[in-house]
């Protein structure tokens, strides 16, 4: 008897000392196997997990559009055009890439889903593709902008039947787009979410979200045919493309080019005033402006003895340095995280009605 109990207490003892262990390795497995399970319920809804853990660039980026094989790949680089990275590496062409507020997330354009121009979403490091609307709607969607919150998207998109663009505001996580404006393109919102810039009948137009009061930017002379404007981080400044000269009265291809060639990048003051001309309208074409956050330089697109590249210039000494080369490139949207929005507002993102996962 007296033995039963040493062996009893010796027995006791050991579990004592080892208690601890036991019990983390209780938890351990507790905690392994309720993520296993939120991560297969997650996969049976079809919905990825990913944007739970993307994360923003730490340092100034610029996404950018560029043709290495001939179909167009959404690229990212460092500011002085360094480091060039394909993030999407798809046969299809991706383009018109935008940052999100916060820097996690990429939204895009891209004609795989049978070579219909729809709207994707995928990572800052460009995994976890996938399309923003379920629906198989016939329409050309393109020239996507984030509201300040991320919460919400608009977008510019041509009926299949038709000819005429409409502008779009969706709310991200519905199925549904809600119609915005009528004939209007380029939409561009601005930082303190109260407006969207846009072009309406050949003008740089500001439409009132709230009141859906429309203003011109710019007397109807000032300058013609606007396109693509970017505004500055505190929404004080607004660059675009656009002419200085009269559209051509003769329909003659010669002096159509020779217009088109004039096209070029200008800055100015929201209301108007420091109206500037940034970029040389001796030629060729200057497009696809994009204003850094802080207002102090601007991307733009031309096509300099070769095919189309990327040009950052300062827009108070109007020095210009080439992002890149050879390969034909064009457009870009800048990031920078002293700029960004501090906390993902997307967590809504992992809803079944979100959209489908595409790889």
């Amino acid at each position: 008897m007296s033995h039963e109990r040493k062996s009893d207490c010796c027995r006791w003892n050991l579990d004592a000392e080892d208690s601890a262990k036991i019990f983390m390795r209780y938890v351990i497995v507790k905690t392994v196997s309720l993520w296993v399970s939120v991560i297969v319920n997650l996969l049976m809804l079809n919905v990825s997990i990913s944007p739970l853990f993307a994360k923003a660039p730490t340092t100034p980026k610029i996404l950018f559009t560029s043709a290495p094989q001939g179909n167009y790949e959404v690229f990212i680089m460092n500011t002085d055009g360094s480091e060039k990275v394909n993030l999407t590496q798809h046969p299809a062409n991706d383009q018109q890439a935008v940052w999100s507020p916060s820097g996690d997330q990429i939204l895009f354009v891209s004609d795989r889903n049978d070579d219909m121009e729809d709207l994707y979403l995928m990572n800052a490091d460009g995994s976890n593709v996938r399309r923003v609307f379920k629906g198989n709607r016939k329409i050309n969607k393109s020239s996507p902008t984030w509201s300040p919150d991320g919460k919400q998207i608009a977008y510019d998109a041509i009926d299949w039947n038709g000819s005429v663009s409409t502008i779009y505001i969706a709310t991200l996580g519905e199925e549904k787009e809600k119609e915005f404006v009528i004939g209007g393109t380029d939409p561009a919102w601005s930082p303190d979410g109260t407006e969207i810039a846009c072009i309406i009948d050949e003008h740089l137009t500001f439409v009132n979200l709230r009141t859906r009061e429309r203003k011109q930017f710019l007397p109807k002379k000032a300058i013609q045919w606007p396109h693509l404007p970017s505004w500055s981080a505190t929404g004080d400044r607004l660059a675009f493309s656009g002419n200085n000269n009269p559209f051509p009265a003769v329909q003659d291809r010669q002096q159509h080019n020779e217009w088109m060639d004039e096209h070029t990048i200008f800055i100015a003051n929201r209301d108007g005033t420091g109206f500037q001309q940034i970029v040389d309208e001796a030629g060729p074409l200057a497009w696809s402006p994009e204003l850094s956050p802080d207002g102090e330089k601007i991307l733009y697109t031309q096509a300099i003895k070769g095919p189309h590249q990327i040009f950052k210039i300062d827009v108070h000494s109007g020095i210009q340095t080439p992002l890149t080369d050879k390969i034909w490139s064009f457009g870009g949207d800048w990031f920078d995280p002293m700029y960004a929005l501090s906390v993902s507002p997307e967590p809504h993102l992992l809803t079944t009605t979100w959209g489908m996962v595409k790889k």
